[in-house]
């Protein structure tokens, strides 16, 4: 499956590599880490931390070719102890990878319902194997960005469908993507958020959220949001037209919870009303 990208919606993927690059880093001591995006059949490098030449960026490493080319191809994590003598993977990448003095090296896929988008790398100038808690933190950080793009996927997959129901008048109604279907969406993404313990994965989707709340939005002014993350996933709930109750029960609060949350809503939105709340803040773009 090739990456697509709606402009209004998808942020750049390779900012998703970058953190999850500087994540292994942060966890580990592992001098270089770096990696790319599947595109077009090939694995494309394009980031790099602690690299010391530029042979290996925007190398296209082939499905079966090299170690990477290995990971794309099977869809699991590899590892060499010595890159040159290595009798498990092809060579023809050694110039640039031992020009970089990559001897020992693994490698992890970034897969998104069974397909390969991209893969992870750490690397030492040493034949010397990774340890177990590098080779960990780089598992773990693909799996996230992973998730991270499953999730940029399916808000594409759902604008897609919302801008062909709009565009699209021969389209019979009941195959319609219709408003009430877009804040459900949003909705259930602002709780998918909320339960994410990684913050910058938790950070961009709730900022894909507001792009989606804002899309009939004009003006500049109106897309300043006057309301705190937790207020805007109580009025989210309120708006599908969830009692207090059922709104904590979504969002694992107690209903007092709740009340004290839109009450401090209609108060920055200045309103009296729970109703009059929703239509403010759809209005501002603050909710589709």
């Amino acid at each position: 499956m090739e990456q697509t990208r709606h402009p209004l919606m998808r942020p750049d993927d390779a900012d998703a590599f970058r953190q999850a690059l500087r994540s292994v880093q942060r966890r580990t001591e592992v001098p270089l880490v770096f990696g790319g995006q599947v595109l077009n059949g090939a694995l494309r490098l394009s980031e790099f931390l602690g690299a010391r030449t530029s042979g290996l960026r925007g190398l296209s490493v082939f499905p079966g070719a090299g170690l990477g080319g290995h990971v794309v191809a099977y869809g699991h994590p590899a590892a060499v102890n010595d890159y040159g003598t290595a009798k498990s993977i092809t060579h023809d990448y050694d110039r640039p990878v031992l020009g970089e003095g990559i001897r020992s090296v693994v490698a992890a896929p970034v897969t998104v319902h069974g397909s390969v988008r991209g893969v992870l790398y750490g690397a030492v100038r040493a034949v010397l194997p990774l340890g177990d808690r590098a080779v960990d933190a780089l598992v773990d950080a693909s799996r996230r960005l992973a998730g991270e793009i499953s999730l940029r996927d399916e808000v594409d997959r759902r604008v897609q469908l919302l801008q062909t129901a709009a565009c699209d008048e021969l389209m019979n109604d009941r195959d319609r993507v219709t408003a009430e279907e877009v804040r459900e969406l949003h909705t259930e993404f602002r709780s998918i958020a909320q339960a994410m313990e990684d913050t910058e994965l938790r950070d961009r989707l709730r900022q894909a959220c507001e792009r989606l709340a804002r899309l009939g939005v004009q003006r500049k002014s109106e897309l300043i949001s006057p309301l705190a993350p937790r207020e805007l996933d109580v009025l989210a709930q309120v708006a599908l037209g969830c009692s207090n109750a059922e709104a904590g029960r979504r969002l694992s609060l107690l209903p007092e919870t709740v009340k004290a949350y839109l009450r401090s809503a209609m108060r920055k939105l200045e309103v009296h009303s729970r109703h009059e709340a929703v239509v403010v803040a759809r209005r501002r773009g603050l909710l589709p």
